[in-house]
């Protein structure tokens, strides 16, 4: 029991991770119709972010601070610069276009700064762990699980009750007549890559913070997860994005500890086996969005 509830906890903590990535990607595909394959070179900017502001002194927590703030500036800027003048291209131009920036990114991440993972020195306190009961539970898990329901319930505040988040959510439906409503796209858009940013600034702490270091692939992998996550909760809708995070992670976590050696090497194949079941059952997605079939 208490290994099952150790395992259920990594399950959230891994499972958050990925829903927040999701969500980032859902977020820009709900509007702009764009599957951001360069979102794992946000979340790597912010952990290069990270390491560069502890490189010059500054604390851990301000160094946090730092990596959130690259991370909002490398989505906002890309899309200014690489996906603004594509808004309306075909499926296509617009993977094409993601799969460049990221390619230009792990480049320039490779050469300017390192190919191999470089150390993040965190407190060591960070890295700890508690007891409830008989029960061990790790500091940095803990913190993941808190932090991410935290920013999925400011997102979905944001979303409901604020007045970019209604154009947000306008947008997602129909574009086009939020234009003829006087209400400025291209703010509405810049929002929306800020707040994936911002989601995607947020795994980068909790994945550097656990890892203790950052490579110009880190988030390649997470963000790849979070994309099959996204499909499995329905392309563009928000809460199919966090459905399928912790699905995704839970399997991950679950079979990792539970199935034997010899089958431990087949782990994520049986986690996509899994996923491709499910959209057997449900081919739209889990919770597919209502806009999914719009043009």
């Amino acid at each position: 029991m208490e290994v099952l509830l150790q395992q259920m906890i990594n399950a959230l903590s891994l499972g958050g991770i990925y829903a927040m990535l999701a969500l980032g990607l859902a977020i820009v595909f709900s509007i702009v119709r764009l599957i951001n394959f360069a979102h794992g070179e946000i979340m790597t900017f912010g952990g290069y972010g990270i390491f560069l502001a502890m490189s010059f002194g500054l604390p851990p927590i301000a160094a946090l601070v730092v990596g959130l703030g690259a991370s909002v500036f490398m989505a906002m800027a890309m899309e200014r610069t690489a996906f603004r003048a594509m808004r309306g291209a075909d499926v296509v131009a617009l993977l094409i276009t993601s799969f460049a920036v990221s390619e230009i990114l792990k480049v320039l991440f490779q050469n300017g700064i390192s190919a191999r993972p470089v150390p993040i020195s965190f407190p060591a306190s960070w890295s700890g762990t508690y007891h409830i009961g008989q029960t061990t539970f790790g500091i940095i898990p803990t913190v993941s699980i808190i932090v991410t329901f935290s920013a999925l319930a400011g997102l979905t505040f944001v979303l409901r009750r604020t007045t970019i988040g209604m154009a947000m959510r306008a947008a997602a439906e129909d574009i086009e007549m939020l234009k003829l409503l006087g209400i400025k796209a291209n703010r509405v858009v810049a929002v929306a890559f800020a707040l994936s940013g911002l989601l995607a600034g947020i795994a980068a702490v909790i994945w550097t913070a656990q890892r203790g270091s950052v490579d110009p692939l880190m988030g390649f992998f997470p963000v790849l997860k979070a994309f099959i996550a996204t499909v499995l909760g329905g392309l563009g809708s928000l809460g199919g994005a966090v459905l399928g995070g912790f699905i995704v992670g839970g399997l991950e976590v679950l079979l990792q500890a539970f199935l034997p050696d010899s089958l431990a090497p087949y782990r994520d194949a049986m986690v996509l086996a899994s996923v491709i079941l499910l959209l057997l059952l449900r081919p739209d997605g889990l919770l597919p969005a209502a806009n999914a079939n719009r043009s």
